[in-house]
């Protein structure tokens, strides 16, 4: 695994498939994604002269996962290197959203993209401010860059025990399988 920070914020971690880690059908298992999420989480912090390690121990916060996401684009197959781009997208308060981009790296392909939202909790598993210290690194983060995004509506579901309503997507949503 090799983690190396690029000009746009993201932190760029590689891993590589391993077989265990794909499916029946020789593909990546959808949650992989989140663990290898989680990894380049913990490498960009790292990067930036954060230790999860340590903000635990010695500040008593930890940052808990309360939101996660992931759109799956193309498959990752077993002994693939996969480049996990990571960065904070936005921080707000003791609230911090992280972006991911899982790309191959042999040849640059999206192969999924996700984010994470987190608060910072204390020991008591209580909502507290994200100590001063780590307000540079993660204050500086900006907005995500510009990018397509599938445009969502709100329409009504089907079926009798399906909530009243659910967002589905109403633009192109090609997938390359």
């Amino acid at each position: 695994m090799s983690t190396a920070p690029s000009d746009d914020g993201f932190t760029e971690t590689q891993v590589r498939v391993r077989y265990a880690e794909t499916d029946q059908m020789g593909v990546v298992y959808y949650a992989n994604y989140f663990i290898w999420f989680e990894v380049g989480r913990v490498e960009h912090l790292r990067a930036r002269g954060i230790s999860y390690r340590d903000m635990e121990n010695d500040d008593g916060c930890k940052i808990a996962v309360v939101d996660a996401r992931c759109r799956y684009k193309a498959p990752a197959r077993y002994d693939d290197v996969v480049t996990i781009r990571t960065r904070v997208a936005r921080r707000r308060g003791s609230i911090v959203h992280f972006e991911y981009q899982a790309v191959r790296a042999a040849d640059g392909l999206l192969l999924a993209e996700g984010e994470t939202v987190h608060v910072c909790i204390d020991n008591n598993f209580e909502a507290c401010a994200l100590p001063e210290k780590y307000h540079a690194t993660l204050v500086g983060a900006g907005p995500s860059a510009a990018k397509p995004r599938v445009p969502l509506v709100l329409a009504p579901a089907r079926g009798p025990q399906s909530p009243e309503s659910v967002l589905r997507p109403t633009g192109d949503v090609s997938h390359e399988w």
